[in-house]
């Protein structure tokens, strides 16, 4: 089968692989569409962390945004799955440590993530393995695009939980990318007033068209009582300014991560007496992201500029941004699409 290999920094393509066979618990699915995260990008150009602490290693197979139907499955998996169109978690824990037993099988220090850690192949591919316990099914109102955006929407209805809104509360948003305008759409969703702030790019103007309360470079933030601010950047400095702009007795949320340790000053966190939440992955959101996508209660599709083939990707990940491309920032790829003659 086809399937995209990152054989080293900056060195990377379409190669013929053998395809998967489902084992023991497992299914393979037909893969139809996956999108390009910022995570992909890192492992393309080599500043992936986890190659660099051992928990990677090239080549690596990336992809772990992705939807398809179940083709095959492997003992001890239920018939009811074969032909089912279906996503899943990015996150793999054991199954049998305390961490998975208490349902944080995202932390599982034993954990693989598909396309991501510990050698498990990802989705961007004709075809990828998945263990049947961490599938979740995707009702005909889910088409492929939304089946696509569930695990970073996953990712982004675990922020706003962790916020605890209320319907009128005013909510800042850091960063407008992908992740950051899901939170806003979640955030909205749930009944806040939704504000964002970045720098004055592309993103920016994107989240301005969406209809929030507004966009704000931070010289432009007006001083409003921040009921909870969500750091979905990847600036080292944001961390500390979110802290600084929640409202005494709030909340602040971090979902981003920057490529350099980020300082946060307890004193502050404990005199304003704030209640610090951090979010790893879509585990635990994606039933609920499933369930606001099929009702329409949020509906993610503007933020997908341009759908390509695998033998696109590579330019995608040097920073080539596809001549049809809209003002989203997400890629998608639909790995049906024959490559170019």
């Amino acid at each position: 089968m086809r399937a995209f290999v990152i054989a080293g920094a900056n060195r990377a393509g379409v190669e013929e692989v053998s395809p998967p066979v489902a084992g023991p618990g497992e299914v393979v699915v037909d893969v139809h569409r996956a999108g390009v995260c910022g995570t992909d990008v890192e492992f393309f150009t080599g500043e992936m962390q986890y190659l660099h602490d051992g928990h990677a290693a090239y080549p690596i197979r990336i992809g772990h945004e992705w939807t398809g139907t179940v083709a095959s499955i492997g003992d001890g998996v239920d018939r009811a799955w074969l032909g089912r169109r279906v996503t899943g978690d990015t996150m793999l824990g054991c199954g049998v440590c305390a961490r998975c037993r208490d349902g944080r099988q995202h932390v599982c220090a034993h954990r693989t993530e598909l396309g991501i850690r510990g050698g498990r192949p990802g989705a961007l591919a004709e075809q990828v393995a998945f263990p049947a316990r961490l599938l979740h099914a995707l009702p005909d109102e889910v088409d492929d695009v939304l089946g696509a955006l569930v695990e970073p929407g996953g990712n982004a209805l675990r922020a706003v939980r962790g916020a605890a809104l209320r319907p009128g509360d005013t909510v800042l948003v850091l960063g407008p990318g992908t992740i950051g305008v899901l939170v806003a759409m979640f955030a909205r969703a749930a009944g806040a007033r939704v504000h964002l702030m970045g720098r004055d790019d592309r993103s920016a103007a994107f989240a301005r068209t969406l209809g929030f309360e507004g966009v704000w470079t931070e010289e432009e933030l007006p001083d409003l009582p921040w009921d909870a601010v969500v750091d979905a950047s990847n600036a080292a400095t944001l961390p500390a300014k979110a802290l600084e702009l929640v409202e005494p007795g709030k909340r602040v949320v971090w979902i981003g991560l920057a490529g350099s340790p980020s300082l946060v000053d307890t004193r502050m966190l404990a005199l304003k007496d704030v209640t610090a939440v951090g979010v790893l992955s879509a585990s635990g959101g994606l039933e609920g992201t499933i369930a606001a996508y099929a009702s329409g209660e949020v509906d993610p599709r503007p933020l997908v500029a341009a759908t390509i083939g695998l033998d696109g990707l590579a330019a995608v990940l040097d920073g080539d941004r596809p001549p049809d491309a809209g003002p989203g920032p997400k890629i998608h790829v639909d790995v049906r699409l024959a490559p170019r003659g």
